[in-house]
């Protein structure tokens, strides 16, 4: 499970979708609909929150805005509950932010040249439900070894 901290318009097509349904698979999650992912480190900043299904359906919204943006038809109905403002934007860390952006560069490099070649020179961007804030990478991200 990977939920960008990234903005979603910096993602491919294939990031896109992926993240999509990975963010409806930490919704049903969320709302104690299935075990599977139950205790996956990604959810954590979202548990912390006083309404985490609805904060994820703000960060899902985005995720269909830009698929939107697209021409993509996202089904808008998936999202179970989300508030229309989120009162205080989730922290994340620079670091976090940074290790993201290395991240999706090689998948990009990989999959997506022309993309990769745009987005190498810029900088990272947060998902609009996130405010970067000074700090390493996250304690419950899995850096390979």
């Amino acid at each position: 499970m990977r939920l960008w901290s990234l903005h979603p318009a910096q993602l491919d097509v294939k990031g896109l979708v992926a993240v999509w349904r990975e963010g409806l698979l930490a919704q049903k999650v969320l709302r104690g609909k299935t075990r599977g992912y139950a205790r996956h480190p990604q959810l954590d900043r979202f548990r912390a929150l006083e309404d985490p299904v609805s904060a994820v359906g703000a960060y899902l919204s985005a995720i269909f805005r830009e698929a939107r943006r697209r021409g993509y038809s996202f089904n808008q109905k998936r999202i179970v509950r989300y508030a229309s403002r989120i009162r205080a934007r989730v922290p994340v860390t620079q670091g976090q932010v940074r290790y993201e952006w290395e991240h999706l560069l090689a998948k990009l490099r990989v999959r997506d040249w022309s993309r990769y070649r745009t987005l190498r020179r810029g900088q990272p961007k947060a998902h609009p439900l996130f405010r970067v804030v000074a700090g390493p990478v996250a304690t419950w991200e899995r850096i390979p070894r």
